[in-house]
């Protein structure tokens, strides 16, 4: 049932990290290699580097929630949303539903 999932390349989650520079700091981002793959894909359709991307993901997330906690899992979180249709669809059926942990 799960050999799709457990069968896969395990180059495709081994942990890269990348140095970026966000709101005018350094920094390291360790995400699996299959999401930056796709964050790649995300800034290039948006006519962006992948640099300048993150930058403005950033920026656009702070100004929206007055903080980011995890930078690491909003990007994570934007892979799902874009693999899912994101801003693309507004299928209310394909949207996340969030429930806390108690």
């Amino acid at each position: 049932m799960c050999e799709v999932f457990a069968g896969q390349d395990p180059q495709r989650y081994r942990p890269v990290n990348r140095s970026v520079r966000i709101g005018g700091h350094s920094t390291s981002i360790q995400l699996e290699a299959a999401f930056w793959v796709l964050i790649d894909e995300i800034a290039a359709g948006q006519g962006m580097s992948t640099s300048r991307f993150l930058s403005t993901l950033y920026d656009e997330a702070l100004e929206i929630n007055g903080a980011v906690s995890n930078f690491a899992s909003l990007l994570r979180t934007s892979c799902l949303i874009h693999l899912m249709g994101g801003a693309e669809k507004s299928d209310v059926g394909r949207k996340l539903h969030i429930v806390a942990a108690e």
